[in-house]
């Protein structure tokens, strides 16, 4: 329980409240006060029957706009906060006081305030956030390897939305849909993304925005039929020299439909294993083999696609070593993009109420022990970002080899671009680099609602994008 008498910190502190994984029950109020430049945050702490006071103050800079003001205020309540809890549960949090989805994009704002030079990134997130040195460091890497940022408002990223997957794993929150229980309503869906999109290529034509690349991701996008996806790509004409599919489960790929991406000028796709033990893909629901995955890949590097393969650390049942193993694995099909993922249990997750396998010691271990040895094999990070209800508050992370990395995937969590997005689901980001602000237009959310109001959505994108 946590309250205080600045409702606008609420979230956060909540958030960060629940980082420390408290096991016992734990009071804290929180009282803001100022008296002109001069702030004072106190908390009230009631734990194990005993109370205690914390008292810290600082002073606002009272030239900065009001939203810098805003947002150092409550950097530094989460920072007070942050020193309470680590010193009543004598605990440290990899990522300190932060709590956002994008670490990289933090420290790349306070750069730009002034607060911080880039050579010097690391130090100030460990000396001011509490950041562990590891992950500073990390942040620091993937600032230096995202050489590709052009900050442009006519330039623009198109993401669409295949909301469907052939079963549901047990870890997974997206609202994605069976096949078999929308099957008759594929087609359907993609008449309706079809019209969706040409409501879009004439808001690109009317702002003469550039298409800067192009992201087809879900689910798993893969689960269309070939003609079904011949029919997709055959309407996306754009010159990109970025083109990304998402075909994450192996048993959704085929020669055929490999061939008709190559043929429509789709660069880039994604081959998932998650794990190489077929007993935890069996567990968490993932009806794949190995020998699936191996040929999927085989063909796509015959065919000349640049691959990602994700893997996923922390899963039920999972110690250090059977991640070791799908580590190595990795390593010797070397793929061009590695993305490491920390376990994420959601509410939308079946595994949320049945997760007594967990290992949070070994997951730290797998992640700290991932990112030594895929550098170490020549693999640089080069995007980050972080969920909600994330083993030990651990991040996910990305990582390419020679020059191939996802520049949708730094645009998108850099938020440097606008993003249009299409389909159900998807969500439309436009960005004002000018004016350092950014405004969000979401899709609905299923496929049924997005098949009845596809008017609805058209509408309102034409108005998002006047």
């Amino acid at each position: 329980m946590i309250r205080t008498n600045k409702e606008e910190y609420l979230t956060e502190l909540q958030d960060l409240e629940k980082l420390f994984s408290i096991d016992e029950e734990i009071d804290i109020n929180h009282v803001e006060i100022n008296d002109g430049q001069l702030y004072q945050n106190t908390f009230t702490l009631n734990y194990k029957g005993i109370e205690r006071k914390f008292t810290y103050s600082f002073k606002l800079d009272l030239s900065l706009s009001y939203l810098r003001q805003k947002s150092f205020r409550k950097r530094m309540v989460k920072n007070h906060l942050y020193m309470v809890l680590s010193s009543v549960l004598n605990k440290k949090l990899p990522w300190g006081s932060l709590t956002g989805v994008r670490p990289t994009k933090f420290a790349r704002d306070i750069i730009s305030y002034g607060e911080a030079k880039e050579h010097l990134i690391s130090e100030v997130l460990q000396r001011d956030y509490f950041v562990t040195k590891n992950k500073a460091d990390l942040v620091a890497n993937i600032l230096k390897n995202q050489k590709c940022i052009i900050k442009n408002d006519n330039l623009v990223d198109l993401y669409i939305n295949i909301p469907i997957c052939p079963t549901r794993c047990t870890y997974c929150s997206f609202i994605s849909s069976e096949l078999a229980k929308v099957k008759d309503k594929v087609n359907l869906y993609l008449e309706c993304l079809l019209k969706e999109l040409m409501a879009v290529k004439d808001i690109i034509k009317r702002k003469a925005y550039i298409v800067r690349t192009i992201y087809i991701g879900g689910g798993t996008p893969t689960v269309l039929t070939a003609k079904q996806l011949d029919k997709l790509l055959s309407s996306l004409n754009f010159p990109v020299s970025e083109f990304t599919v998402e075909s994450g489960r192996a048993d959704t790929i085929t020669e055929e439909k490999l061939d008709i991406m190559k043929k429509h000028g789709v660069t880039r796709i994604s081959i998932n294993p998650q794990t190489f033990c077929e007993a935890t893909l069996k567990r968490i629901g993932r009806k794949q083999k190995n020998s699936q995955i191996l040929s999927a890949y085989s063909k796509a590097l015959i065919k000349g696609f640049v691959v990602n393969m994700d893997i996923i650390a922390g899963l039920p049942g999972e110690k250090l070593g059977i991640f070791k193993r799908t580590l190595n694995t990795i390593f010797d099909l070397y793929p061009n993009n590695i993305t490491v993922h920390t376990l994420s249990i959601k509410n939308g997750a079946l595994l949320r109420d049945n997760h007594e396998n967990l290992n949070e010691k070994d997951t730290i271990q797998m992640v700290d022990y991932s990112q030594k040895q895929l550098q170490e094999k020549g693999y640089k990070p080069y995007y980050l970002y972080r969920q909600k209800n994330q083993l030990c508050g651990l991040e996910n992370v990305g990582y390419y080899r020679d020059n191939d990395l996802c520049v949708f995937n730094i645009d998108s969590m850099e938020e440097t671009n606008t993003v249009i997005g299409i389909g159900a689901g998807a969500i439309s980001k436009r960005v004002f680099n000018i004016e350092n602000r950014i405004e969000r237009q979401p899709n609905v959310k299923f496929i049924e609602d997005y098949i009845d109001r596809i008017n609805e959505m058209i509408d309102k994108k034409k108005n998002f994008y006047k």
